[in-house]
């Protein structure tokens, strides 16, 4: 499959080196504004093709990916749209609905590594577009409706995890550790705390449970958390996205 992705930035460079290192260089062609970026992600993702010109691009390829910023999606669809036969085109460009665009997918910047949560709109061929995001990650298929949520969950939240990371940073920090190291502490506490559940399948409610226990520090420190609204802030943040989408 002959992947073209439009836009080497944040998001189309870690989908390219996501895809580079499930094996797929040979199949990529990767454009951008400028060379400096393409020198780049070259770099980055050895046997990949890049070029500045989006048309030749897309001539050739199966899947044509726009991973530009929203405001520039109508725009290299006109400049494409004389290239564009049987190619299948996905965007990964929040909000932005177009007729010649065949499915909507909203991965993360953890595609880079393969670990990206990609939603993508359902649509006649949805699920050939979850199989090739799921080389990054993991993928879901979902109704329209849910698509902007998703966002909020995985795309932004993404970000509202790493601000969690940082308060835990600096709270380590304020405890004594250096911060590099209450950052590595930090990190392998989430990733434990993600492996526990994910191994189990227990609801974060009983893994909770399990080192609560009665009078304990944990429970005062829940507590805590509680009493400044924690739960309560962390829904309003991803509604308050949805809000803004409205």
């Amino acid at each position: 499959m002959k992947i073209s992705v439009i836009g080497a930035g944040n998001m189309g460079g870690a989908l390219i080196k996501g895809w580079t290192k499930a094996g797929m260089a040979a199949d990529i062609t990767a454009t951008a504004h400028t060379q400096k970026t393409l020198d780049d992600v070259r770099k980055a993702c050895p046997g990949i093709t890049t070029t500045l010109d989006n048309k030749e691009a897309v001539r050739g390829a199966d899947v044509v990916v726009l991973a530009v910023k929203p405001w520039l999606v109508g725009q290299v669809l006109s400049e494409i749209m004389p290239e564009l036969k049987e190619q299948l085109v996905v965007s990964v460009a929040a909000g932005i609905r177009h007729e010649r665009i065949d499915v909507y997918a909203m991965p993360n910047i953890a595609a880079e590594f393969g670990e990206s949560m990609t939603f993508v709109e359902e649509a006649p061929q949805a699920e050939t577009v979850a199989e090739l995001f799921g080389r990054v990650g993991q993928s879901r298929v979902v109704p329209r409706r849910l698509m902007e949520a998703g966002m909020m969950m995985a795309g932004c939240g993404i970000a509202y995890v790493m601000r969690f990371l940082r308060a835990m940073m600096e709270g380590g920090v304020e405890m004594g550790f250096y911060p590099d190291d209450a950052k590595q502490i930090a990190m392998q506490t989430m990733q434990g705390a993600v492996s526990l559940l994910r191994e189990t399948g227990l609801h974060p409610e009983a893994a909770i449970d399990k080192v609560t226990t009665p009078g304990g520090i944990t429970i005062k420190g829940l507590n805590e958390l509680d009493h400044a609204c924690f739960s309560s802030a962390v829904i309003r943040c991803l509604k308050a996205g949805l809000e803004k989408q409205g």
